[in-house]
């Protein structure tokens, strides 16, 4: 049987990047881990924000939070020294934050690919630790795109459609919501349990732990010797 943990997170989210890696190191050492399916979902932290209304991360955090500039760049420096921790490489100076809708329908695009996991590994190195913006610019995506194995005139034309997998997008959000998720990451699973945040490694492993020894086995009822279909062919009735 097979253990789904379904993450919904945001490109845009730094504690989404931090999160990924953690859990990523609590499964690697999961007993299980060759049985369990991750599914990543969408979820953004700016809903609505238009393509092309792009700001430095700095001014964002200070308009959004109420926070000085001196206390943003802190923030930035903690969530840098957090990744490193992780091992992962961080910008903590010069980001900039703008809409994420089309990165999204990119991932469920990849999702049907089989390539989900390495383009949402493309996109945060690539907003979080390089220095080329991945928002507004649809050539910067293509690239990624191609990165993670995919083929550059379909990841096109997706993007060019602003209607594709948009529907599917909202659906991961109106479920988020519905779930009860009202921050990312959050990470559900089985669809029993829930873990909010870019928790420790420890936690991680705790609810796989959990998750995966509640799980039920298929519970046969008597079947009273009723006849059956099955790989060898189906019994036929004998008449005397």
């Amino acid at each position: 049987m097979t253990l789904r943990v379904e993450i919904w997170s945001d490109i845009a989210c730094p504690w989404c990047y931090v999160g990924k890696a953690r859990f990523e190191k609590a499964l690697a050492a999961f007993p299980h881990r060759d049985q369990v399916e991750v599914v990543h979902r969408s979820f953004e932290l700016d809903p609505g924000r238009a393509k092309d209304d792009i700001q430095p991360v700095l001014t964002m955090l200070t308009k959004k939070y109420g926070m000085t500039e001196a206390q943003a760049q802190a923030g930035e420096d903690n969530l840098g020294a957090q990744a490193a921790a992780e091992g992962l490489a961080y910008r903590t100076h010069g980001r900039d934050h703008g809409s994420t809708f089309d990165m999204h329908r990119l991932l469920h695009f990849a999702k049907a690919e089989g390539k989900q996991d390495a383009l949402l590994d493309r996109l945060y190195r690539a907003n979080f630790a390089e220095e080329r913006s991945v928002f507004n610019d649809d050539d910067r995506l293509l690239d990624l795109a191609v990165a993670a194995g995919l083929d550059k005139d379909a990841a096109r034309e997706v993007l060019t459609d602003p209607d594709a997998y948009a529907d599917a997008v909202r659906e991961d959000e109106r479920e988020a919501a519905q779930l009860g998720a009202h921050g990312v990451p959050f990470f559900v699973l089985d669809r029993t349990y829930g873990v909010s945040g870019a928790q420790p490694a420890e936690v991680f492993t705790q609810a796989l732990t959990q998750a995966w020894g509640d799980r039920s086995p298929l519970t046969l009822l008597d079947d009273g010797g009723a006849e059956a279909c099955g790989p060898d062919g189906c019994a036929v009735p004998q008449h005397g």
